[in-house]
């Protein structure tokens, strides 16, 4: 359907394993931005915003295909939850009671488990263009026991491109039993649409960071980024002091793969998060959210052997993620600030990705 204020159009992308149909989504703006979105996974496939000279290209990593995002993705574009991050040895208690859910990260829980919301068919709720330009809804059931948490979990997950080239995803959940919830969004950006991200700059609102141990599971310290290579409330290269020797969290990591506490007046208040700049395409980000803490990724554990779109090999360093959230293993750390849901409660998360030319 084409509107003034842009289009958006359906069609197929194959099947699951189990024969489940998925299809893919392309949202355009009266701009001539574009984004694709899958069912599979709530997956961003492509992301196409202007540089500085009008010219358009695709910012995120992904696949071609959907055997690439089932075989060989880490978690390209998708939709993340139950829980985002690690918790740690997959166990927490619950009013007294021992969860246990499934370890995929070494000893660890990570972004859902085995298999997470980015492993799932979703359902395609409601596809139209508003007054603000085109929306996707799209929605699952988590079982109870699923992955080992507790509870029904019914979640909304809502994207929609406006504009003034601005991409917005906004969760909702409710559930039948108290469980942890955290929800996230896990594109590999790179403005560029090529190359490593180290000449990309960044500034971070926030005055503190969550440092972890050698599993990257949080210590439990709210540290201050003063002094630390984890300083980006001035605009700093992601390179500057990505190979920082003599400090244990990047070498820890390989780079940065930490929790940033952002600055906030207020608990869920929408609030600049972070900003990102690509002098030579003169592309701009700025990232906003309701959640209390931000993870910033380099791309550590990209190692060239996966093969991208365009045959394209994803090397050391070629996207960067920033993924809002609540804090990593909050389950387990009682002076974070709680990710957890009750019946009747309903749980909501709004991130919002503004695009512009510098």
């Amino acid at each position: 359907m084409t509107k003034p204020n842009g289009s958006i159009n359906r069609s197929p992308f194959g099947k699951t394993p189990e024969g489940e149909p998925v299809e893919v989504y392309t949202l355009r703006n009266r701009r001539g931005m574009e984004v694709c979105i899958l069912t599979y996974g709530g997956i961003v496939t492509s992301l196409k915003t202007p540089d500085k000279n009008g010219r358009l290209d695709d910012i995120v990593l992904g696949h071609d295909n959907l055997d690439g995002y089932i075989k060989s993705s880490p978690y390209f574009g998708a939709l993340i939850g139950r829980y985002c991050n690690r918790i740690a040895r997959g166990k927490f208690s619950l009013d007294g009671n021992l969860c246990t859910l499934a370890t995929n990260n070494g000893s660890n829980h990570l972004h859902g488990g085995a298999r997470g919301f980015d492993k799932v068919a979703w359902t395609a709720e409601k596809a139209e263009v508003g007054e603000h330009g085109p929306k996707l809804e799209l929605g699952y059931l988590s079982q109870d026991g699923e992955e080992g948490y507790p509870g029904n979990l019914s979640v909304k997950a809502a994207y929609a491109l406006t504009g003034d080239n601005t991409l917005q995803v906004e969760f909702k959940a409710t559930t039948d039993k108290k469980t942890p919830c955290n929800l996230t969004h896990h594109s590999y950006f790179n403005l560029a649409g090529g190359g490593d991200v180290l000449g990309h700059i960044v500034r971070i609102n926030a005055d503190k960071f969550t440092p972890v141990d050698s599993g990257l599971i949080p210590t439990g310290e709210l540290r201050p980024v003063a002094g630390t290579p984890f300083d980006f409330l001035k605009p700093t290269a992601i390179g500057a002091r990505i190979n920082a020797t003599d400090d244990d969290e990047i070498k820890l990591a390989g780079g940065y793969d930490d929790n940033w506490v952002l600055n906030k007046k207020t608990g869920g208040e929408l609030s600049l998060a972070a900003q990102v700049s690509e002098p030579a395409s003169g592309r701009a980000m700025e990232i906003w959210t309701t959640a209390p803490g931000l993870q910033f990724y380099t791309g550590n554990f990209l190692n060239g052997s996966i093969t991208g779109k365009g045959g394209r090999v994803y090397q050391f360093r070629s996207g960067f993620c920033m993924e809002p959230q609540g804090f990593p293993d909050s389950p387990n750390h009682p002076d974070f600030p709680s990710t957890e849901l009750k019946p009747g409660e309903t749980y909501k998360h709004t991130i919002i990705y503004k695009f512009s030319t510098r």
